[in-house]
């Protein structure tokens, strides 16, 4: 005997039968709560991962949590409140020092965002003697930046004036009012600098060893959640391969991100900036010769005693096993 449904009770049960299958297919899904420090005109690029399906196709809920500042980022990590942030490797590799369970899986952005801007007049760097250079607080990359620069131009500290005026729109706009003749700022202001300013040395040609930003996770969260760690790796290898690949997807993402008006400049220029400099890197490169360069950086400055064995805060595993599913 052949049953056949009346259509509207066909269609009701078909889509309470695709309901739960939705709402099963949810529940399979591992929750991972990722976080990064407070979007930029780059934000397209760390964003990426959170959207389409980049995550629930590894298998994972992907939350996204922006944080102020690494050091918040890394209470946060070591709290459990967070699998994995996106943070500074010098303050995980002090984090690591002072025997903080962290290990930094790879590194995303190798490169330095930022430049030292300068007005129109300063031809060399030479010409900041007696000037005042708009910084942040010690220790910062800003603060590591300028130090570099005035070092390899062999100029003591002594002979220029620094200001510490907060973040980058802060130095910007000190710069744009004559408070400050110098500063260091991301590049993204070139693109709305009026034309009495310039960039006079970029932070890859000052800083070519520094890293930016790496991916790090708990040890504890690689004993319990290995699976996961390496689908959420993926996952952003995944989202980096598109975004450097996708300009209007990634700079309309930034552009939402920060709330920027269609006509803002700087998501475009710094997309293009990004690419052009080798700011990101979609692999996640775990740079080990560059790290141990930072930490010998740390040391030079105090902030770190002696060098610390990478080997105990590190795990290139993840990274191996992550992208043999990416490929």
């Amino acid at each position: 005997m052949i049953f056949t449904m009346p259509p509207k009770r066909f269609l009701a049960s078909t889509l309470v039968l695709t309901m739960l299958a939705v709402a099963a297919s949810a529940q399979e899904l591992k929750p991972w709560k990722h976080g990064v420090i407070e979007p930029k005109g780059d934000a397209g690029f760390m964003l990426m991962v959170g959207q389409s399906d980049f995550a629930s196709k590894r298998g994972l809920k992907l939350e996204i949590v922006p944080l102020k500042n690494g050091a918040t980022a890394h209470k946060a990590l070591l709290a459990g409140e967070l699998d994995s942030i996106e943070s500074s490797p010098g303050a995980t590799i002090l984090a690591g020092a002072r025997g903080a369970d962290v290990r930094i899986i790879g590194c995303d952005w190798p490169g330095v965002p930022h430049g030292l801007m300068v007005k129109s007049t300063i031809s060399k760097v030479e010409d900041l003697k007696g000037k005042t250079i708009a910084v942040a607080a010690p220790g910062s990359l800003p603060n590591l930046l300028i130090n570099a620069i005035l070092e390899q131009h062999k100029i003591a500290a002594s002979e220029v004036r620094f200001a510490n005026l907060g973040g980058d729109l802060d130095r910007f706009k000190a710069l744009t009012a004559g408070v400050a003749d110098a500063g260091i700022v991301a590049s993204e202001f070139m693109a709305v600098a009026p034309k009495d300013l310039k960039m006079l040395v970029t932070g890859h040609e000052a800083l070519p060893n520094y890293v930016r930003l790496c991916l790090t996770i708990t040890g504890k969260t690689i004993s319990e959640r290995r699976a996961d760690a390496i689908n959420f790796v993926a996952a952003e290898v995944d989202a980096l391969r598109f975004a450097v690949t996708h300009r209007d997807d990634t700079i309309r993402l930034t552009q939402d991100s920060i709330h920027a008006k269609p006509d803002d400049p700087r998501p475009a220029y710094a997309f293009d900036d990004t690419l052009k400099q080798r700011a990101i890197d979609p692999e996640i490169t775990l740079p080990l010769v560059k790290l141990d360069w930072l930490q010998n950086e740390l040391v030079k400055a105090g902030n770190l005693k002696t060098p610390v064995d990478l080997g105990k805060i590190t795990a290139p595993e993840i990274r191996a096993e992550a992208l043999k599913l990416a490929k």
